[in-house]
């Protein structure tokens, strides 16, 4: 139903997290403060966090790595030109723009790409704006979700009252909406690379329906 490209390009994206969380775990254990006590403190310590900040710049450019490379299997798996990959660095807003590309070599069962190639223009920029304000709208609120389900585990692990994290959270505001943003931003993409395998599966259920009843 999909060609390897695309799965590829799914891969990439959703190592980007996982890299980001097993990263993030290994940076914060580089600890420069591990060096107090230490004959040679003042060296090790300009050591341990030379090591801890070229850590964060390597993460970083492996987690651009990762964003050029779905980028680039999404655009592989279109059959398009390469020259469409600078989009990749205005983030989830290119990643948009090159899922909305038309498909050169379609896979012969994939029936997102046929949807859409039928759709006279007038219909598809009506298609691809209603379907932009609902994606934005669902990450939105499932990022809401996350995070009252989060405050509500914190509660109940803690003891911890729901008000007093919603305090602490307003207290540092700032960092809180900045990582909401990006989770917000992770979702739009996710979304748009899952649709179309959605509706390629909600589109063969009928079938499989049918199928089913006959045997």
């Amino acid at each position: 139903m999909f060609k390897r490209p695309y799965v590829l390009a799914i891969v990439s994206f959703l190592m980007i997290p996982a890299v980001t969380v097993l990263a993030g775990m290994l940076i914060n254990s580089i600890n420069p403060e591990i060096a107090a006590g230490d004959s040679n403190y003042e060296r090790n310590y300009r050591l341990l966090t030379l090591t801890k900040n070229l850590s964060m710049l390597a993460v970083l450019l492996v987690l651009m790595g990762l964003w050029f490379l779905t980028c680039f299997f999404l655009v592989k798996s279109k059959k398009r030109s390469y020259g469409w990959l600078p989009l990749a660095m205005l983030g989830p807003f290119g990643l948009i723009i090159l899922n909305m590309l038309s498909d050169n070599a379609p896979a012969p069962r994939d029936l997102y790409q046929q949807f859409v190639g039928k759709l006279k223009i007038y219909l598809r920029v009506a298609y691809e704006l209603s379907f932009f304000v609902v994606v934005w709208f669902g990450a939105y609120q499932t990022m809401i979700l996350k995070r009252d389900l989060m405050i509500m585990y914190e509660a109940a692990t803690t003891g911890t009252s729901i008000a007093q994290i919603i305090d602490q959270q307003n207290a540092s505001s700032g960092m809180w909406a900045f990582g909401e943003g990006l989770e917000v931003l992770f979702l739009v993409a996710l979304f748009y690379l899952f649709w179309p395998i959605c509706f390629n599966v909600l589109g063969r259920l009928p079938r499989l329906w049918a199928s089913s009843k006959e045997v």
